[in-house]
């Protein structure tokens, strides 16, 4: 048997059409699982009991089982979730003003080892299905109540890396019959899987797209980011402008800044130059400490310096300041937990 949230839409319907029955079938199913947060096909009052006994035979409805949940001062939130596997991931939701952002994870670990990032310490260990990641989105807005404004994959683990899976969660998330989540609301963060960028051109949703940079020449690029080595920056770049080229998206630059690593006037202009060149805007974040990483941040006065040469290059730059570093849910800061 399998989670009957891992079926898209369209899937559901081809499973209804199997057993039978008429496509209205598919849609109160998906209004009981996501709409009405229903965990029990018993729940599902308006179905034939034939057809609920039907869907016992094949499927069942999977949640997360919640092990901690931790509150940072910034009123960031973390939540631990324990998977029926034994294994654990961690969801984090960001409060900013009127919007509840939440950061979902696509996979247990992360196989890509990035020199800075806490979540590929203890390895990869599966992807997620895209069950998985609704249910962390399922918990939150069904078991807490909680409004979520904005969906982020940048969690633990690399989305492109997962491709499949998590484009049929996002399509789910999208759904009018789903989720209802706006694609411009859904965003997609990758450290430059470009196969997984050349998959990405067929989704055909306005998702949000960004790029995990942190380095604008290969050698350092290569050792903060060892998938360098595979999908080298001039490869990657082309096969950001060919994905821009298809969809005419923007893409937003993700640059974590490292004191006395990648902070100097030089870095600036690069990222500038690629920045102009896919059009694009850039998101700095000041690094957060990962226990036994010596990575430090800049001191402010060398990010405000950082700031002023790429906005003095009229490029779009956000500071984003890191949430939760209390609780260790900013950004590289998500390990999970081992297997018990």
């Amino acid at each position: 048997m399998k989670d009957i949230k891992n079926l898209t839409f369209e899937e559901l319907k081809s499973e209804m059409n199997k057993m039978g029955e008429p496509d209205f079938r598919a849609e109160q199913i998906f209004s009981w699982l996501y709409q009405k947060g229903a965990s029990s096909f018993h729940d599902f009052s308006n179905i034939p009991r034939s057809l609920r006994d039907k869907l016992k035979e094949f499927f069942f409805v999977g949640e997360l089982e919640l092990f901690s949940h931790f509150r940072s001062q910034d009123r960031t939130e973390k939540f631990l979730f324990k998977l029926q596997d034994g294994n654990f991931i961690e969801t984090v939701l960001i409060p900013s003003g009127q919007r509840r952002t939440v950061c979902l994870s696509t996979q247990v670990g992360c196989k890509f080892s990035c020199a800075f990032c806490a979540s590929g310490l203890r390895g990869f260990t599966r992807n997620l299905a895209p069950s998985e990641m609704l249910n962390q989105v399922l918990y939150l807005r069904q078991n807490l109540d909680y409004q979520l404004t904005n969906l982020v994959l940048m969690g633990m683990g690399e989305p492109l890396d997962n491709y499949e899976n998590v484009a049929k969660a996002i399509l789910t998330m999208n759904s009018s019959q789903g989720m209802g989540i706006a694609a411009r609301r859904i965003t997609v963060s990758t450290c430059g899987i470009i196969p997984g960028l050349e998959r990405f051109k067929s989704l055909g949703l306005q998702v949000n797209l960004s790029l995990s940079l942190h380095a604008v020449t290969d050698k350092l690029r290569n050792q903060l980011m060892p998938v360098n080595k595979k999908y080298p920056l001039e490869k990657l770049l082309q096969a950001c402008q060919d994905y821009l080229a298809s969809c005419g998206r923007k893409m937003t630059l993700e640059y974590i800044l490292f004191g006395a690593v990648n902070d100097s006037a030089q870095d600036a202009d690069g990222l500038a130059e690629i920045a102009r060149r896919l059009r694009a805007k850039v998101n700095l974040i000041p690094y957060s400490p990962v226990c036994g990483l010596e990575f430090r941040s800049p001191s402010a006065e060398k990010i405000d310096r950082f700031i002023k040469r790429l906005e003095g290059k009229r490029i779009g730059v956000t500071l984003r300041r890191s949430k939760g570093q209390d609780i260790l849910a900013a950004c590289g800061q998500l390990a999970g937990r081992a297997k018990e």
